[in-house]
């Protein structure tokens, strides 16, 4: 069984409806990171407008409780999105 199979029973469902598992990476002796990327999925705030993909904001950092004695950080990515018609970019911190 691959890691990120396993990792699906430890973590919540939902995160995985959201976000994508890209990378699995022993950092140090007791780090481990988690590197998430945002669904390529359109905002349903933003259902009315054509949204085109438009890369990620800058990545965040959370840590989670620890395993097997090793700390925990998801890498996270949110997706920055433009919409077609006017040039405007949508995004996590600014949706």
């Amino acid at each position: 069984m691959k890691i990120a199979s396993l990792l699906r029973y430890l973590l919540p469902e939902e995160l995985f409806e959201y976000f994508e598992l890209t990378e699995v990476q022993e950092s140090e002796k007791d780090t481990l990171l988690l590197h998430l990327e945002e669904k390529k999925v359109p905002p349903p705030e933003h259902k009315d407008k054509h949204l085109l993909s438009n890369g990620f904001d800058e990545p965040v950092r959370i840590q989670d409780f620890p395993l097997r004695q090793k700390r925990v950080y998801f890498v996270v990515r949110r997706r920055k999105w433009e919409d077609k018609e006017t040039g405007k970019i949508y995004s996590a911190s600014g949706r």
